[in-house]
Protein backbone atom coordinates (compact mmCIF):
# COMPACT_ATOMS: atom_id res chain seq x y z
CA UNK A 1 0.00 0.00 0.00
CA UNK A 2 1.59 3.23 -1.12
CA UNK A 3 1.49 5.84 2.06
CA UNK A 4 3.37 9.08 2.76
CA UNK A 5 3.80 10.59 6.43
CA UNK A 6 0.87 13.35 7.03
CA UNK A 7 1.78 16.73 5.87
CA UNK A 8 1.50 19.45 8.77
CA UNK A 9 -0.29 22.76 6.99
CA UNK A 10 -0.17 24.66 10.78
CA UNK A 11 -2.69 25.49 12.81
CA UNK A 12 -3.25 21.42 14.45
CA UNK A 13 -4.09 20.64 10.37
CA UNK A 14 -2.42 17.46 9.51
CA UNK A 15 -3.53 16.13 5.61
CA UNK A 16 -3.61 12.30 5.13
CA UNK A 17 -2.69 11.51 1.52
CA UNK A 18 -5.44 9.16 0.37
CA UNK A 19 -3.56 8.27 -3.18
CA UNK A 20 -7.02 8.49 -4.81
CA UNK A 21 -7.05 7.07 -8.29
CA UNK A 22 -3.87 5.62 -7.83
CA UNK A 23 -2.17 9.23 -7.77
CA UNK A 24 0.34 11.08 -4.67
CA UNK A 25 -1.48 14.48 -3.99
CA UNK A 26 -5.10 13.94 -5.39
CA UNK A 27 -7.45 13.74 -2.68
CA UNK A 28 -6.69 13.66 1.12
CA UNK A 29 -8.08 13.88 4.84
CA UNK A 30 -7.94 16.73 6.82
CA UNK A 31 -7.33 16.29 10.27
CA UNK A 32 -7.95 18.94 12.66
CA UNK A 33 -6.00 18.39 15.83
CA UNK A 34 -8.56 20.16 18.30
CA UNK A 35 -10.72 19.25 21.71
CA UNK A 36 -13.07 17.04 19.29
CA UNK A 37 -10.60 15.30 16.77
CA UNK A 38 -12.34 16.30 13.27
CA UNK A 39 -11.56 15.35 9.89
CA UNK A 40 -12.84 16.74 6.78
CA UNK A 41 -13.58 14.28 3.98
CA UNK A 42 -12.57 10.68 3.54
CA UNK A 43 -12.02 9.98 -0.13
CA UNK A 44 -13.00 6.93 -1.99
CA UNK A 45 -13.11 3.39 0.20
CA UNK A 46 -9.50 2.33 -1.17
CA UNK A 47 -8.11 5.42 1.13
CA UNK A 48 -9.76 3.77 4.31
CA UNK A 49 -6.46 2.03 5.27
CA UNK A 50 -4.08 5.14 4.32
CA UNK A 51 -6.50 7.45 6.94
CA UNK A 52 -6.13 5.09 9.81
CA UNK A 53 -2.46 4.73 9.12
CA UNK A 54 -2.23 8.09 8.70
CA UNK A 55 -4.01 8.61 12.34
CA UNK A 56 -1.64 6.16 14.17
CA UNK A 57 1.30 8.20 12.36
CA UNK A 58 -0.15 11.26 14.51
CA UNK A 59 -0.29 8.98 17.82
CA UNK A 60 -4.14 9.04 17.55
CA UNK A 61 -6.65 6.38 17.57
CA UNK A 62 -10.20 6.01 15.19
CA UNK A 63 -12.11 5.68 18.24
CA UNK A 64 -11.51 9.28 18.86
CA UNK A 65 -12.62 10.71 15.92
CA UNK A 66 -15.96 12.45 17.08
CA UNK A 67 -16.63 14.41 13.45
CA UNK A 68 -16.41 13.59 10.16
CA UNK A 69 -16.86 15.90 7.76
CA UNK A 70 -18.29 15.96 4.06
CA UNK A 71 -17.89 18.69 1.73
CA UNK A 72 -19.96 17.07 -0.48
CA UNK A 73 -21.40 13.64 -1.39
CA UNK A 74 -19.21 12.76 -4.56
CA UNK A 75 -17.31 9.66 -4.22
CA UNK A 76 -14.02 10.71 -4.87
CA UNK A 77 -14.48 12.93 -1.45
CA UNK A 78 -17.08 10.91 0.57
CA UNK A 79 -16.95 7.14 -0.96
CA UNK A 80 -15.24 5.80 2.42
CA UNK A 81 -17.42 7.32 4.84
CA UNK A 82 -19.70 4.42 5.41
CA UNK A 83 -16.49 2.35 5.97
CA UNK A 84 -14.75 4.57 8.23
CA UNK A 85 -17.67 4.80 10.29
CA UNK A 86 -17.37 1.10 10.99
CA UNK A 87 -13.59 2.05 12.64
CA UNK A 88 -14.63 5.49 14.32
CA UNK A 89 -17.68 4.38 16.23
CA UNK A 90 -17.68 7.52 17.98
CA UNK A 91 -17.53 9.71 15.27
CA UNK A 92 -20.69 11.86 13.56
CA UNK A 93 -21.08 12.08 10.00
CA UNK A 94 -21.72 16.26 8.79
CA UNK A 95 -22.80 16.73 5.35
CA UNK A 96 -25.33 19.05 3.70
CA UNK A 97 -29.02 18.87 4.26
CA UNK A 98 -29.43 17.99 0.47
CA UNK A 99 -26.79 14.85 0.61
CA UNK A 100 -28.17 13.11 3.94
CA UNK A 101 -30.72 10.60 2.01
CA UNK A 102 -27.94 9.66 -0.45
CA UNK A 103 -25.54 8.64 2.70
CA UNK A 104 -28.41 6.32 3.19
CA UNK A 105 -28.88 4.90 0.38
CA UNK A 106 -25.88 5.13 -1.76
CA UNK A 107 -27.73 3.51 -4.40
CA UNK A 108 -27.75 6.28 -7.10
CA UNK A 109 -23.98 7.56 -6.32
CA UNK A 110 -23.18 3.76 -7.03
CA UNK A 111 -25.09 3.79 -10.06
CA UNK A 112 -23.72 7.60 -11.28
CA UNK A 113 -20.12 6.37 -11.13
CA UNK A 114 -20.40 3.57 -12.31
CA UNK A 115 -21.66 5.47 -15.42
CA UNK A 116 -18.54 7.84 -15.64
CA UNK A 117 -15.70 5.43 -14.63
CA UNK A 118 -17.24 1.99 -16.17
CA UNK A 119 -15.33 -1.02 -15.49
CA UNK A 120 -12.58 0.93 -13.01
CA UNK A 121 -15.55 1.61 -10.69
CA UNK A 122 -14.18 -1.62 -8.64
CA UNK A 123 -11.03 -0.93 -8.39
CA UNK A 124 -11.61 3.08 -7.36
CA UNK A 125 -14.51 2.72 -4.86
CA UNK A 126 -15.47 -0.44 -4.13
CA UNK A 127 -17.00 -0.92 -1.78
CA UNK A 128 -19.73 2.01 -0.63
CA UNK A 129 -21.45 1.26 2.33
CA UNK A 130 -23.88 3.08 3.74
CA UNK A 131 -24.38 5.20 6.65
CA UNK A 132 -26.88 4.87 9.44
CA UNK A 133 -29.14 7.97 9.68
CA UNK A 134 -28.67 8.15 13.29
CA UNK A 135 -24.90 8.79 12.66
CA UNK A 136 -25.88 11.58 10.63
CA UNK A 137 -25.55 15.20 11.21
CA UNK A 138 -26.82 17.30 8.91
CA UNK A 139 -25.40 21.31 8.09
CA UNK A 140 -27.20 24.47 6.61
CA UNK A 141 -25.95 27.75 5.57
CA UNK A 142 -24.47 29.61 8.28
CA UNK A 143 -24.70 27.16 11.10
CA UNK A 144 -21.60 26.21 13.58
CA UNK A 145 -19.81 23.40 15.19
CA UNK A 146 -17.43 24.27 18.35
CA UNK A 147 -14.57 21.90 18.25
CA UNK A 148 -12.79 23.17 20.89
CA UNK A 149 -12.59 26.00 23.07
CA UNK A 150 -10.91 28.57 20.38
CA UNK A 151 -12.36 26.65 17.10
CA UNK A 152 -15.17 27.19 15.77
CA UNK A 153 -16.28 25.96 12.49
CA UNK A 154 -18.80 28.03 10.15
CA UNK A 155 -20.63 25.79 7.34
CA UNK A 156 -21.84 27.77 4.19
CA UNK A 157 -23.91 26.86 1.22
CA UNK A 158 -21.79 26.16 -1.75
CA UNK A 159 -22.82 25.46 -4.73
CA UNK A 160 -21.72 25.73 -8.60
CA UNK A 161 -19.95 22.03 -8.62
CA UNK A 162 -22.74 20.55 -6.63
CA UNK A 163 -26.12 21.52 -5.00
CA UNK A 164 -25.10 19.53 -1.84
CA UNK A 165 -21.93 21.28 -1.26
CA UNK A 166 -20.11 22.63 1.90
CA UNK A 167 -17.57 25.09 2.41
CA UNK A 168 -16.17 25.28 5.78
CA UNK A 169 -14.70 28.28 7.47
CA UNK A 170 -12.53 27.26 10.51
CA UNK A 171 -11.73 30.03 13.07
CA UNK A 172 -8.53 28.75 14.02
CA UNK A 173 -6.82 28.62 10.76
CA UNK A 174 -8.28 31.76 9.27
CA UNK A 175 -8.67 29.26 6.27
CA UNK A 176 -11.52 27.73 3.73
CA UNK A 177 -12.64 24.48 3.38
CA UNK A 178 -13.44 24.54 -0.63
CA UNK A 179 -14.13 21.31 -1.57
CA UNK A 180 -14.23 21.28 -5.02
CA UNK A 181 -16.60 24.56 -5.57
CA UNK A 182 -13.04 26.42 -5.80
CA UNK A 183 -11.25 24.27 -8.20
CA UNK A 184 -8.78 22.27 -8.12
CA UNK A 185 -4.84 22.59 -7.16
CA UNK A 186 -2.68 21.42 -9.38
CA UNK A 187 0.79 21.44 -7.64
CA UNK A 188 2.66 18.59 -9.64
CA UNK A 189 4.52 21.71 -11.53
CA UNK A 190 5.53 23.31 -8.36
CA UNK A 191 9.19 22.50 -9.18
CA UNK A 192 9.06 24.56 -11.92
CA UNK A 193 7.54 27.39 -9.64
CA UNK A 194 4.12 26.78 -11.18
CA UNK A 195 1.31 25.85 -9.18
CA UNK A 196 -1.91 26.44 -11.29
CA UNK A 197 -5.88 26.21 -10.27
CA UNK A 198 -8.24 25.56 -12.93
CA UNK A 199 -12.75 24.71 -12.30
CA UNK A 200 -13.95 21.15 -11.92
CA UNK A 201 -17.06 20.84 -13.96
CA UNK A 202 -17.85 17.04 -13.31
CA UNK A 203 -21.45 15.71 -13.68
CA UNK A 204 -24.42 16.49 -12.95
CA UNK A 205 -24.93 19.60 -11.30
CA UNK A 206 -22.48 21.55 -12.81
CA UNK A 207 -23.33 25.79 -12.63
CA UNK A 208 -21.10 28.22 -13.86
CA UNK A 209 -22.94 30.99 -12.08
CA UNK A 210 -23.52 29.36 -8.69
CA UNK A 211 -19.56 28.36 -9.03
CA UNK A 212 -18.91 32.02 -9.75
CA UNK A 213 -21.43 33.31 -6.81
CA UNK A 214 -20.14 30.72 -4.10
CA UNK A 215 -16.47 31.66 -4.97
CA UNK A 216 -17.20 35.63 -4.72
CA UNK A 217 -18.28 34.24 -1.42
CA UNK A 218 -15.21 32.58 -0.31
CA UNK A 219 -13.73 35.88 -0.97
CA UNK A 220 -15.70 37.85 1.34
CA UNK A 221 -14.56 36.03 4.37
CA UNK A 222 -11.01 37.11 3.98
CA UNK A 223 -9.44 33.85 4.64
CA UNK A 224 -5.86 33.84 4.40
CA UNK A 225 -5.75 30.14 3.41
CA UNK A 226 -7.20 27.24 1.31
CA UNK A 227 -7.62 23.97 1.70
CA UNK A 228 -8.44 21.93 -1.03
CA UNK A 229 -10.58 18.55 -1.77
CA UNK A 230 -7.97 18.22 -4.70
CA UNK A 231 -4.87 18.98 -2.85
CA UNK A 232 -3.61 20.57 0.01
CA UNK A 233 -3.10 24.35 0.82
CA UNK A 234 -2.71 27.67 -0.84
CA UNK A 235 -1.85 30.61 1.46
CA UNK A 236 -2.82 33.49 -1.74
CA UNK A 237 -6.56 32.54 -1.95
CA UNK A 238 -6.80 35.38 -4.31
CA UNK A 239 -4.42 34.06 -6.50
CA UNK A 240 -6.60 31.10 -6.62
CA UNK A 241 -9.89 33.07 -6.93
CA UNK A 242 -8.74 34.69 -9.35
CA UNK A 243 -7.17 31.88 -11.90
CA UNK A 244 -10.65 29.44 -11.51
CA UNK A 245 -12.99 32.90 -12.09
CA UNK A 246 -11.06 33.41 -15.28
CA UNK A 247 -11.23 29.59 -16.64
CA UNK A 248 -14.91 29.03 -15.63
CA UNK A 249 -16.14 31.11 -18.78
CA UNK A 250 -13.21 29.85 -20.99
CA UNK A 251 -14.09 25.95 -19.95
CA UNK A 252 -18.01 27.04 -20.75
CA UNK A 253 -17.04 28.68 -24.21
CA UNK A 254 -14.89 25.29 -25.47
CA UNK A 255 -17.82 23.00 -24.42
CA UNK A 256 -20.33 25.45 -26.38
CA UNK A 257 -18.23 25.40 -29.38
CA UNK A 258 -17.64 21.43 -29.61
CA UNK A 259 -21.17 21.15 -29.15
CA UNK A 260 -22.00 23.81 -31.88
CA UNK A 261 -19.66 21.86 -34.31
CA UNK A 262 -21.09 18.24 -32.92
CA UNK A 263 -17.95 17.06 -31.69
CA UNK A 264 -19.58 15.78 -28.26
CA UNK A 265 -18.33 15.22 -25.18
CA UNK A 266 -15.00 14.08 -26.60
CA UNK A 267 -14.37 17.28 -28.46
CA UNK A 268 -15.14 19.01 -25.70
CA UNK A 269 -12.13 16.88 -23.82
CA UNK A 270 -9.79 17.73 -26.77
CA UNK A 271 -10.90 21.19 -26.50
CA UNK A 272 -9.72 21.71 -23.02
CA UNK A 273 -6.84 19.60 -23.53
CA UNK A 274 -5.58 22.16 -26.08
CA UNK A 275 -6.25 25.51 -24.08
CA UNK A 276 -4.72 23.99 -20.81
CA UNK A 277 -1.93 22.38 -22.82
CA UNK A 278 -1.43 26.26 -24.61
CA UNK A 279 -1.43 27.42 -21.28
CA UNK A 280 1.23 25.18 -19.92
CA UNK A 281 3.48 25.78 -22.87
CA UNK A 282 3.87 29.05 -22.41
CA UNK A 283 4.91 28.39 -19.21
CA UNK A 284 7.41 25.92 -20.35
CA UNK A 285 5.75 22.79 -19.48
CA UNK A 286 5.57 20.10 -22.11
CA UNK A 287 2.61 17.35 -22.66
CA UNK A 288 5.27 15.00 -21.56
CA UNK A 289 5.08 16.45 -17.80
CA UNK A 290 3.59 13.36 -15.57
CA UNK A 291 0.51 16.14 -15.34
CA UNK A 292 -1.09 15.62 -18.10
CA UNK A 293 -1.93 12.18 -17.09
CA UNK A 294 -3.47 13.51 -14.10
CA UNK A 295 -5.51 16.31 -16.11
CA UNK A 296 -6.73 14.00 -18.76
CA UNK A 297 -8.35 12.30 -16.60
CA UNK A 298 -10.32 15.02 -15.34
CA UNK A 299 -11.05 16.70 -18.81
CA UNK A 300 -12.48 13.56 -19.14
CA UNK A 301 -14.70 13.66 -16.55
CA UNK A 302 -14.95 17.75 -16.71
CA UNK A 303 -16.49 17.40 -20.50
CA UNK A 304 -19.19 14.98 -19.16
CA UNK A 305 -20.26 17.53 -17.01
CA UNK A 306 -19.91 20.21 -19.54
CA UNK A 307 -21.95 17.89 -22.08
CA UNK A 308 -25.03 17.41 -19.21
CA UNK A 309 -24.83 21.24 -18.55
CA UNK A 310 -24.86 21.86 -22.20
CA UNK A 311 -27.78 19.59 -22.62
CA UNK A 312 -30.22 21.33 -19.43
CA UNK A 313 -29.63 24.89 -21.55
CA UNK A 314 -31.29 23.04 -24.42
Amino acid sequence: MDKKAPIELGNDIYLIDGFDLGFEGRTGTYVLQAEKLTLVETGPSPSVPRILEGLKDLSLDAEQVEYIILTHIHLDHAGGAGLLLQECPNAKVIVHERGERHLVDPSKLIAGARAVYGDKFNQLFDPILPVPEEKILTKSDGETLNIGENRCLTFYDTPGHAKHHLGIFDSASQGVFTGDTAGIRYHQTEHTGLTFFLPTTSPNQFDPEAMKQSIERFRTMNPKRLFFGHFGKTENPEEAFDEVMEWIPIFVEEARTAWSENEGIAGIEQRLHRRIAEYLYEKNITEEHPVFELLRLDFEVCAMGLADYLRKQL
